[in-house]
């Protein structure tokens, strides 16, 4: 049992603000999206940083250049060495904060990353 004293010294914590909800948050990337599209992607070109790492692909150590796909609610990474996989700290809502307008349909993602060029062919060339 607690002594009182130590019941006093505790500070209650703020209420989160409505979209600060973590619950909710997850609650929206878990509803499907109103499109028939299933994955999505976008190029991202510079650096990126998840939870203050810098993502790097452990097949080529490369640091930049990265396909970003969105599947559903999951969000994947692609270097240009065809190398894939799950960001676990992703989800949709911050694949859509990430995403450009406009775009391009393609029948697959192995059409789209092959047109991008991340189905391994450039390997080791980085884009301007």
């Amino acid at each position: 049992m607690l002594s009182e004293d130590l019941k006093k010294q505790r500070t209650a914590l703020p209420e989160p603000a409505p979209g600060d909800d973590p619950l909710l948050r997850l609650q929206e990337e878990m509803q499907p999206s109103d499109d028939d599209v299933r994955a999505r992607c976008t190029t991202h070109p510079e650096e990126l940083t998840i939870t203050g790492t810098t993502v790097m692909c452990s097949r080529c150590n490369a640091r930049r250049d990265w396909m970003v796909i969105c599947d559903r609610n999951e969000v994947s990474i692609r270097c240009r060495c065809s190398d894939q996989w799950v960001e676990r700290e992703l989800g949709r809502a911050d694949f859509e904060a990430m995403i450009d307008s406009g775009g391009e349909d393609f029948p697959s993602l192995e059409a789209a990353a092959r047109a991008a060029g991340y189905d391994g062919t450039l390997v080791g060339a980085y884009l301007s």
